[in-house]
């Protein structure tokens, strides 16, 4: 579990990783955008890094 981590440290690792996918997009809205994913337990309990993977699988899945 990943309750260990501080929020503002785990909001930080979470929002690094969206940027790795959203590059363009301004880091303070990823910032608050990691906030909000950091409210949700199912999220929270994941690294940061794995809770951003989660929560963008949907919009990574092909459209066959």
């Amino acid at each position: 579990m990943e309750d260990d981590i501080p929020t503002d440290i785990w909001i930080y690792y979470c929002a690094r990783q969206l940027k790795m996918h959203w590059r363009t997009v301004d880091p303070e809205q990823l910032e608050e955008l990691a906030s909000d994913l950091s409210r949700e337990p199912y999220l929270r309990q994941l690294s940061p890094r794995a809770a951003a993977a989660k929560w963008l699988e949907p919009l990574l899945v092909s459209r066959d």
